[in-house]
């Protein structure tokens, strides 16, 4: 697997703005992101934790799934399967909160914990022209890398990037820049024998996947995330939980919840104050070097540029 990743980024940006001809695959099934945002990164437990643990609680966000309810005319007239056995029992029913249909399992909604998008004057996917758009809060807008590659805080996801989409025939985010901008970005498409990171199946819940134990505490919090206007105190329903799970189970630790509110509470570095810095300045003249005042002088730590 290798990639030429100069002046793209388009894995780390929603930049389907600028190429409304390509498609979304984040938007295709059954299940559909309950948040508007586009390549989520998904981030294991441990890594939640570590995240925490640096202070960058701000960076993190949640994300949810609307899914179609079972539909009683294809099913029996009392509202049970051809099999006789109430839709509501299945493990996979849906979780009704704030009138969203949400994917769940055994009455627990699930979700995943990634990276939020604040606005940052980027020109990516080959473009020559910065313009506003949603941005990994770690990525550097004038270089276009990561502010936190090869540290311990790099997630997995990103590492392994694209090789679940090889291994799984699915099309790269490399390969839709491609068809964009027209460039060659996925310079060998052979998937990795052994990608690092939780996959797929079973093994990815409490680890990867995550399940709410109170589904009645998030009513309110699920119409905000809808809209765009998340408070912190919802980010914090969600984080907890998925620093406090148990990989393999539905298994929430209450000691390690409550450890987990207390750090996300005091949780402080450059990612806060460049994350309203950025919201601010969005809209204004979109000039890429402005990550020099607006992260680095708060402590972000600097790319190497491309040779």
């Amino acid at each position: 697997m290798d990639v030429d990743c100069e002046g793209c980024a388009g894995c780390c940006v929603d930049w389907h703005a600028l190429a409304p001809g390509i498609a979304d695959p984040e938007r295709e099934g059954d299940r559909q992101p309950l948040d508007a945002s586009t390549n989520f990164v998904p981030l294991e437990r441990d890594e939640v934790r570590a995240m925490l643990d640096a202070g960058h609680a701000d960076a993190l966000r949640p994300r949810l799934w609307t899914i179609e309810a079972p539909d009683a005319a294809t099913d029996g007239a009392d509202g049970t399967s051809s099999t006789g056995h109430d839709q509501a029992d299945r493990p996979d029913a849906p979780v009704e909160i704030d009138g969203y249909q949400l994917a769940g399992i055994r009455g627990r909604p699930v979700f995943y914990v990634g990276l939020r998008k604040p606005p940052k004057p980027v020109a990516p996917a080959g473009r020559e022209e910065p313009t506003w758009l949603p941005t990994c809060a770690f990525l550097d807008p004038e270089t276009l890398q990561c502010r936190i590659h090869e540290s311990e805080l790099y997630p997995n996801a990103c590492a392994a990037y694209p090789g679940f989409n090889l291994l799984l025939d699915q099309t790269t985010e490399c390969e839709r820049v491609e068809d964009s901008d027209g460039g060659k970005r996925l310079l060998d498409d052979e998937p990795p024998s052994e990608p690092p990171g939780v996959g797929l199946g079973p093994q990815a819940l409490g680890a990867k996947l995550f399940a709410h134990p109170d589904p009645e505490s998030l009513e309110g919090r699920i119409e905000r995330l809808a809209n765009g206007t998340g408070t912190t105190a919802d980010q914090r329903a969600f984080v907890t939980v998925a620093a406090s799970s148990s990989p393999g189970t539905l298994a929430v630790s209450e000691d390690w919840r409550e450890r987990a509110r207390e750090e996300f509470d005091a949780g402080e570095s450059w990612v806060s104050g460049a994350i309203e810095a950025w919201t601010d300045l969005e809209g204004g003249d979109a000039d890429p070097t402005l990550g020099e005042q607006v992260e680095v002088d708060r402590g972000a730590p600097e790319t190497p540029g491309w040779e």
